[in-house]
């Protein structure tokens, strides 16, 4: 069975990242796991922009040992770009196994606001459910609450709430369902090998 590993490379105490594991497990049902865990950002790191390429850090995670092909989502505190953008909140691997969610610009302390630790976490929460969603193939939504449609500023996040539509809930359990079904003929497989 697939599960979910979170490695944190941030500050949040226990307590966050506990919530952070009880709200992922209530949307995708698996086993969800978290450790501390940080990436090497020094190979990342682009000084003309002094912010960090977040495929980069993908290509990073890949090398990371996961044999089971579980999803593995990292959390970081610095500022994430690709190439094509200016920032990016986070970054996934399609249908892969590799996400990462920067807890940088979710804070109100970068827009020059009253730090509001509930209000970072509430953020974190919904960005790295999204980012999951899409390492289970799930794509931007226009459902205007439904926490897989795209954000390109930190307030849009919070008009988005820890759910997934009924179109998104729908593709999620097909797709977690085909997962099943080859873990399950893999296993069969091997059985008879």
């Amino acid at each position: 069975m697939t599960s979910i590993h979170v490695l944190n490379g941030t500050s949040f105490s226990l307590r966050d990242i506990e919530r952070l594991v009880k709200s992922i497990q209530n949307i995708y049902s698996l086993p969800v796991f978290a450790r501390n865990q940080s990436l090497n950002l020094e190979e990342a790191y682009d000084p003309i922009r002094r912010q960090f390429n977040s495929t980069v850090l993908l290509a990073q995670m890949l090398l990371l040992p996961n044999e089971h092909k579980n999803k593995l989502i990292s959390l970081v505190e610095v500022d994430l770009y690709v190439p094509i953008l200016t920032f990016v909140f986070g970054e996934a691997q399609l249908n892969g196994t590799v996400s990462i969610v920067s807890t940088h610009r979710l804070s109100n302390l970068f827009y020059g606001l009253k730090n509001d630790p509930e209000l970072l976490l509430s953020r974190t929460e919904k960005e790295t459910i999204h980012e999951i969603g899409h390492m289970f193939g799930l794509t931007h939504c226009h459902h205007f609450e439904c926490v897989m449609r795209p954000s390109t500023y930190a307030e849009e996040i919070d008009f988005k709430k820890i759910f997934l539509c009924s179109s998104c809930s729908k593709k999620l359990t097909e797709k977690l369902n085909q997962s099943a079904k080859l873990s399950t003929s893999e296993r069969e497989e091997n059985s008879t090998a």
